[in-house]
């Protein structure tokens, strides 16, 4: 089964009755010879990894080598009481700014799809699994989140350095927004709509680390991305459509890519890492370790 396009895997689920994730197993077999047990189980493991870490992480803070960030994620679980955009929200930023903490301090994650966007998917996933979501559906719907980062590497990028942030985050806010959306019963219709609507709301990021250290903007993008994930599979699940389909809206974002100059992707030459703070920070930085 030659698959290129999600639309290809939902209409086989939409017409077949065969839920979606299963489809999506049954394409991995063919592709490259994995039995569907053995991604089941490959993906329950990844799970497992970003609910450990997160426990083993939480309300911790965390020495990185630049320093720049480290102490956000435990601010944002003592300030999780007031929070005004609701609980559930602030619950998938701050879970997912703290594996991205973690994560500039060499922590163990899941670079789903890349480390520098590795607390996206746990904050959607975990958040939902305190609200009770039962753990194989999150299984299910990590496997499903699989497929729209294999369809976005096969049409675009998942690289910063290749496609901009947008590829990074963007991406990750894709594959999350699908994942929820199918592990809390969505169609596979509603799931490619919460994909879209998702990337389409970060085309165009550009990648712009500080000093080129996967820090600053980058650890707090996680939590923007964790946030819009759930929003979008709301409005997906609301009835919502995204007008340009999933498949496009990829095709749109790595010629968004190609055409964003080097300067804006992951060189640390523009967009915030090119700020007079920015730059006082990097030559600081520099002076102190004589580089």
């Amino acid at each position: 089964m030659n698959v290129n396009s999600f639309s290809e895997l939902v209409e086989i689920s939409e017409k077949t009755g065969v839920p979606l994730d299963k489809v999506v197993l049954h394409w991995e077999m063919l592709d490259t010879g994995n039995a569907p047990e053995k991604i089941v189980e490959e993906a329950s493991k990844l799970l497992a990894i970003m609910e450990e870490e997160y426990e083993s992480k939480k309300g911790k803070t965390f020495k990185t080598l630049v320093g720049l960030t480290g102490t956000n994620s435990k601010k944002m679980l003592e300030y999780l009481p007031n929070t005004i955009i609701g609980e559930n929200a602030f619950t998938a930023a701050t879970i997912a700014i703290t594996m991205a903490e973690s994560n500039a301090a060499m922590g163990k994650i899941v670079a789903c799809p890349t480390a520098g966007a590795s607390g996206v998917m746990p904050g959607v996933l975990l958040t939902l699994e305190k609200l009770g979501v039962e753990r194989q559906k999150l299984v299910s719907g990590l496997i499903v989140a699989g497929a729209i980062g294999k369809i976005i590497s096969k049409r675009a990028s998942l690289s910063g350095a290749e496609s901009g942030c947008q590829a990074e985050i963007g991406s990750a806010t894709a594959m999350a927004a699908g994942a929820a959306t199918h592990a809390t019963g969505g169609t596979p219709t509603q799931v490619a709509n919460a994909a879209a609507l998702s990337l389409k709301s970060l085309m165009g990021l550009v990648c712009d680390p500080v000093g080129g250290f996967v820090e600053v903007p980058c650890v707090k993008r996680n939590a923007s991305g964790a946030v819009i994930a759930l929003l979008f599979s709301d409005i997906a699940k609301a009835g919502v459509e995204s007008v340009v389909p999933f498949d496009e809206v990829v095709d749109a974002m790595g010629k968004v890519g190609r055409s964003m100059p080097e300067s804006l992707r992951e060189t640390g030459k523009g967009g915030i890492a090119d700020t007079p703070t920015a730059k006082k920070i990097v030559q600081d930085f520099s002076n102190k370790f004589k580089l």
